[in-house]
């Protein structure tokens, strides 16, 4: 072990920060294995480190190859290097390494068989590295003990038996080798889709007749770049993080979960317009055919649906319904009778115009929100009785007022009517035919 100084330049000034590394010999050479990382230390620091890490003698304080031996054995007078004896009761286990995990993970790589599907597209750099095997290293690590690459570098490769798989050493495991592992998969995205549908059509039956649609994003702490082309852009955040730049990501999936398609849209996209490419998208890679797409009510528009019916494909879709819409309907769903479809669960029909109109009841959904809500709206009258102290100014009642109504939601907060006199009285009144309506809807 050495140790090793990584200079970076930063508001014109070099900063040095200084690791311990080990060396490990590979076919081809020498790689260096990340162990500790120390920061930026001063000069004596750095000499008790080399000291500490260059001293394994504590007798003599020099390195030296020492051979273990039975500490009740004589050992052979020739023996070679020197002879240190060992008391075998007291023999520890250090470096375990995991096998069966990473045995079975590289069974299903191969049962899939994208090593021949990489090996003939992503082949080796100059420098002899196997690009298929770091894409094998990494989706073992992903599947097995997901993190971050640095941890793969500096821990787990070390402390599980993926390193004893055919033709695997430290030179895959390197972190610079990892963070580019995955740079050239992307310009064989269409081809690594329709490998594995057909792979999982030929080895397991699968079906891809139902599709299920969805989009999140994923954000960066980082100022919006000046590129126009980089996708990092502000837009809507559904973890509130809206000081963020963001990319939104776009999949569809079977109904195992199994992926088929995956797109990446600038932040500042909205849901309801990434549909039409991506129906364009599954037509193209898989052909016309009568598929079921799933999808949340946010994320298609009028228009678009109204191309899925009239479409050549005979595609169908189960989508929610707006809520303003649901509203329009209700008369017309209260004459209806339900239907049983499954234990405590109930179903009301009603075609429309092309379109086929469900109201779902469930029995257990009725009592979760049914107690989501009793909770809330308890809390919040408890609150606003506290809130009621004569102590209390106008304006300071106003603000407890406002944070209990957040705090409960705005769909709790509705069912009561608060009112602040001039003076500062607070009033409040629960909204009884309002209660009732949401009750009826509750678990539908």
């Amino acid at each position: 072990m050495f140790l090793q100084c990584s200079t970076r330049k930063k508001d014109g000034k070099a900063h040095r920060s200084w690791s311990v590394v080990e060396s490990r010999r590979v076919g081809r050479g020498v790689v260096q294995r990340h162990v500790l990382y120390l920061g930026e230390i001063n000069d004596s620091q750095r000499a008790a480190w080399q000291k500490a890490i260059a001293v394994f003698d504590e007798h003599d304080g020099q390195t030296r190859q020492c051979a273990l031996f039975p500490a009740d054995r004589t050992p052979p007078a020739t023996a070679t290097p020197v002879v240190a004896g060992a008391t075998l009761n007291q023999l520890q286990l250090s470096r375990p390494r995991s096998w069966g995990a990473c045995w079975l993970g590289d069974q299903l790589w191969r049962d899939l068989q994208p090593d021949t599907f990489f090996a003939a597209r992503l082949g080796r750099s100059r420098e002899g590295t196997d690009w298929e095997k770091v894409l094998r290293l990494l989706t073992l690590y992903r599947l097995l003990s997901p993190g971050s690459e640095g941890r793969l570098h500096r821990h787990w490769f070390a402390t599980t038996a993926c390193a004893d798989l055919p033709g695997a050493d430290e030179r895959l495991a390197q972190d610079d080798t990892l963070y580019r592992g995955l740079d050239g998969l992307l310009a064989h995205k269409d081809e690594r889709f329709a490998h594995l549908r057909g792979r999982w059509r030929d080895r397991f039956g699968a079906q891809f007749d139902v599709r299920l649609y969805d989009l999140t994003s994923t954000g960066f702490e980082c100022d919006a770049p000046e590129d126009e082309s980089d996708p990092r852009r502000f837009g809507y955040r559904r973890d509130k993080r809206r000081d963020c730049v963001q990319v939104i990501v776009a999949l569809v999936v079977t109904p195992e979960g199994r992926p088929l398609a995956r797109e990446m849209f600038p932040g500042h996209t909205a849901d309801k317009t990434t549909l039409k490419d991506m129906l364009k998208l599954i037509q193209q890679r898989h052909g016309s055919a009568e598929r079921i797409w799933v999808m949340d009510r946010g994320i298609p528009t009028e228009a678009v649906l109204a191309e899925l019916r009239q479409s050549g494909a005979k595609a169908s879709y189960l989508v929610g319904t707006p809520k303003g819409r649901l509203t329009k309907l209700e008369k017309e769903l209260a004459d209806k009778p339900w239907q049983p479809v499954r234990a405590r669960r109930h179903v009301k029909l009603l075609p429309r115009a092309g379109e086929v109109y469900v109201l779902a009841e469930s029995g257990a959904r009725i009592g979760k929100e049914r107690g989501m809500r009793r909770r809330k709206l308890k809390a919040l009258w408890q609150r606003l009785h506290e809130i009621q102290q004569p102590d209390l100014t106008r304006d300071q009642r106003l603000e407890k007022l406002g944070g209990a109504r957040d705090r409960a939601g705005r769909a709790v907060a509705a069912l009561v009517h608060t009112t602040v006199a001039e003076a500062g009285q607070l009033a409040f009144q629960l909204d009884r035919a309002k209660l009732r309506a949401v009750r009826q809807r509750e678990g539908r």
